[in-house]
């Protein structure tokens, strides 16, 4: 899908201040290790991850989500009755009924006009919820809109721990099915999505590409627990290695698509900012769609795998940083669970 007339406004997020190592996850975990006999250190030299972030107890999505909204309306020139639709995107939500977007579009005060529903798919949610609102504008239904998300891992890798060191039938080899859910932290994110004629500052969405292979939908699978509000126990199956190698391939054959939709070359892209995973998982990615390593920016070895809120942390904090200029390229990749993916372009 090509994009004339949509522009990113403006995004912000929100980090918890609680800091977990990995360190100190294998050191709760050390009825499982002395069992097994598992090498210390294993987590983060496989992953690459060192640290990951949890909010305090009792922080529902919706709360964490309209922070960052917040912020974002407050970096912009649109003001929020110009919003025409919120979408809640993350696998968490306050609870199953009703749509956790209810509460935020409640929290922000937005126009009675403005649609709301909540999008789950996975780690790729906020890019479906831009993907949704640019082709709203496209189509000329709305002039603005916004997408959040709250995640928050903390319920999941307690469970996990919890899990691990009590059941007694856990063995070697069935322990690799939870030790994804090991590597997951929390954050918020907020994307406000408008026509270029409102964001004349904005950088353009050029365009989306998406692409499925359901075959994989059996690989990663989260109990009906997944993100439901305070006192959840979810958990979580993974089959790591070959959802990496699946996942990674889906996005290669996309990564082809996209540069034939958006007209570019791998050269002319000068920044990718990447849902992210881990360090076998990034390595990976790059071999398979042929593109420079070096243009990448990983947030994972101090954040985790934030899931839907990955990538647009990951790009707000590099263009903090200063590692995009105006007029350069931008690629946003991800791949979630399922599998799907979805890459965008963006002219900064």
């Amino acid at each position: 899908m090509r994009y004339t007339r949509v522009c990113i406004e403006s995004y912000a997020y929100e980090l918890p201040d609680h800091v977990v190592t990995s360190t100190v996850i294998e050191e709760r975990l050390a009825p499982l290790y002395q069992r097994l006999n598992l090498p210390e250190g294993r987590l983060e030299l496989m992953t690459g991850i060192r640290e990951r972030r949890f909010w305090a107890p009792g922080a529902k999505p919706s709360q964490v989500s309209t922070r960052a909204a917040e912020k974002a309306l407050a970096q912009s020139v649109i003001p929020r009755e110009e919003i025409g639709c919120l979408i809640h995107a993350s696998v968490c939500r306050d609870f199953l009924e009703p749509a956790t977007s209810t509460v935020v579009h409640h929290n922000l005060n937005l126009s009675p006009e403005a649609i709301n529903f909540d999008i789950s798919n996975a780690c790729l949610g906020m890019m479906n919820g831009v993907m949704d609102i640019a082709n709203r504008i496209e189509l000329g239904q709305i002039r603005a809109g916004m997408v959040v998300a709250g995640e928050n891992g903390g319920p999941l890798v307690e469970a996990t721990i919890r899990m691990l060191n009590e059941d007694p039938a856990i063995t070697r080899r069935s322990s690799k099915d939870s030790f994804a859910s090991l590597t997951i932290g929390s954050g918020a994110a907020a994307i406000i999505v408008a026509h270029c004629d409102l964001a004349p500052h904005g950088h353009r969405l050029a365009g989306v590409v998406a692409r499925a292979d359901t075959s994989g939908n059996d690989l990663c699978r989260g109990d009906t627990d997944m993100g439901m509000g305070e006192g959840s126990q979810p958990l979580m199956r993974t089959g790591s290695e070959e959802l990496m190698r699946q996942g990674c391939a889906l996005a290669g054959r996309t990564f082809e698509t996209a540069l034939a939709e958006l007209n570019w070359t791998r050269e002319d892209i000068d920044r990718f900012f990447t849902h992210q995973v881990g360090t076998a998982h990034s390595r990976l990615l790059f071999e398979m769609i042929g593109a420079d390593r070096k243009k990448d920016f990983s947030t994972f070895e101090f954040l985790g795998n934030m899931g839907t809120v990955s990538w647009p942390i990951t790009m707000a904090i590099g263009v903090e940083d200063g590692l995009v200029a105006r007029g350069d390229k931008v690629m946003a990749m991800g791949i979630g669970s399922g599998i799907n993916c979805l890459i965008a372009g963006i002219e900064w």
